[in-house]
């Protein structure tokens, strides 16, 4: 290592204490590789912050000396915006310590919370004050909610609370800069002019690095019905949803939708999940119900809803859960499915977003042109549907993947056809994920190119040097040259 990064060191230690500066290559192994294990980089430093002030310090440390600065939160991340490169001058900024609940207003329906709370505390966090904080989805015993609002994560509750974005009142970001935002305005309504918050959600660290958040609580479920629905295509599950929603109205919670093959390769790599329904359809619709009112029966109109559907010849079978212990294990099949691909092969995976109606065309269409093209891939594909939010994966062989070359080819004749389909139907390539590293080749390709000029201008304003976790989203960090 050289004396500069020795002496950077040494400063970092200064500000945050030696025992929160991780050097040493083999400790830094969790912090410079993606969970997949797709991208691996480099770092002189990981270094843990205790405070806002001292996440402020660092970016001045790292901003005086031309460090790049890699914001990072659980590190469950898609598409590795949480991964540093391979340069040398990287400092990967992780929010671990940050896990404070500041604030929680029941009468507000408001929770004020450091980045570094994991999802699951936050959610823990609300219910203890009999609240709900509707933001769920696999990771959400690992990832933390400052990555979570970086990449205005989507999750399963979106068809009725929406996404991240939705649920933010306000933020706490240090910038490129190291000044602070202080934006943590629990305010419903406030036209003041620009929404500036709004610019860091989804930027996926490239603008500054979310410290603290106001996030919005609501009145927590207190009755609910979920069923699973066996079915011929997504046509159905389409109507199914139109009849749900002239039913119960906001009571249909989450809908999801798996292939059978998505199941398949979760039954087959992840032990610990049973599969407790037979396989007899291609596709599985989880349908959930809840209701703020206690003791409210939802499993009344969703069993008519279901009946009237299979008189219909929309559904083949409808499994309706009887107890809790049974949804859970429904539930665990489809947060299952990140974990089942990943054990199943290569990964090459999608975040398609398309309009309600072109769904059905999508998923017939890029399947078979995916399996035309590529015999040897098994095309999986679950998502949210009532959102238009369909994941397109193809799991490969590791056995077709040992060279990497052939493999990027291989990658890359996939993510064309994708992109083509996307696009056709009018949609657009990412709906959760973001773009991190993987998609920023299809993001240059597929977006208006004045979308482009316009990220790369904001970006300029905010981190003129291309320090703030560079080559994500853009090449080169993204900044005019």
């Amino acid at each position: 290592m050289s004396d500069s990064f020795q002496g950077a060191l040494a400063g970092l230690a200064d500000i945050v204490g030696d025992k929160y500066v991780i050097a040493s290559g083999p400790d830094q192994e969790p912090y410079v590789v993606d969970w997949r294990g797709r991208y691996h980089g480099r770092a002189v430093a990981v270094v843990k912050p205790g405070s806002t002030a001292e996440v402020a310090s660092v970016v001045k440390f790292c901003a005086a000396r031309r460090l790049a600065i890699v914001p990072q939160g659980g590190n469950t991340g898609m598409c590795g915006a949480a991964t540093p490169d391979d340069r040398a001058g990287n400092v990967v900024i992780r929010l671990d310590r940050m896990r404070a609940v500041r604030d929680v207003s029941p009468l507000a329906n408001t929770i004020t919370v450091e980045a570094g709370c994991i999802l699951a505390e936050v959610q823990n966090a609300a219910r203890d004050v009999d609240r709900y904080f509707p933001l769920s989805l696999g990771a959400e015993g690992s990832c933390q909610i400052g990555g979570n609002i970086s990449t205005n994560a989507g999750g399963t509750a979106v068809l009725r609370y929406g996404p991240t974005r939705d649920l933010v009142l306000g933020l706490e970001v240090v910038l490129p800069d190291g000044r602070v935002f202080n934006g943590l305005r629990a305010l419903r309504k406030d036209n003041t002019g620009y929404a500036l918050k709004q610019l860091f959600i989804g930027a996926e660290g490239t603008l500054g690095i979310v410290t603290a958040a106001v996030l919005k609580l609501f009145a927590p479920p207190r009755s609910s019905a979920l069923a699973l629905l066996k079915l011929q295509g997504v046509e159905q599950a389409l109507e199914i949803m139109q009849r749900l929603r002239g039913a119960v109205g906001d009571r249909l919670g989450s809908l999801e939708i798996m292939s059978r093959s998505q199941i398949e390769a979760i039954a087959k790599t992840v032990p610990h999940v049973t599969i407790s329904f037979e396989l007899t359809t291609p596709w599985y619709l989880i349908v959930e119900l809840t209701d703020t009112l206690a003791g409210v029966d939802l499993s009344e109109p969703l069993a008519a809803v279901l009946a009237e559907a299979m008189e219909a010849g929309l559904a083949e079978d409808a499994i309706l859960a009887s107890n809790l212990a049974q949804a859970k294990a429904i539930w665990a099949v489809r947060h299952s499915v990140s974990e089942g691909n990943k054990r199943s092969g290569y990964v090459v995976s999608h975040d398609s977003v398309v309009p309600l109606e072109r769904q059905a065309a999508f998923v017939k269409n890029v399947e078979a042109r995916i399996k035309a093209a590529v015999p040897h891939a098994n095309v999986v594909m679950h998502g949210h549907i009532g959102d238009g939010n369909i994941h397109v994966v193809a799991l490969i062989d590791r056995a077709h993947c040992q060279d990497p070359d052939a493999t990027a080819e291989l990658v890359a004749e996939i993510n064309e056809i994708v992109d083509e389909e996307t696009a056709a139907q009018g949609g657009a390539i990412s709906a959760e994920h973001g773009i991190g590293i993987t998609n920023r080749g299809r993001l240059a390709r597929v977006a208006d190119p004045l979308d482009i000029e316009l990220m790369r201008d904001i970006k300029h304003l905010l981190d003129p040097n291309g320090l703030m976790n560079p080559g994500k989203i853009f090449d080169a960090g993204g900044v005019r040259r």
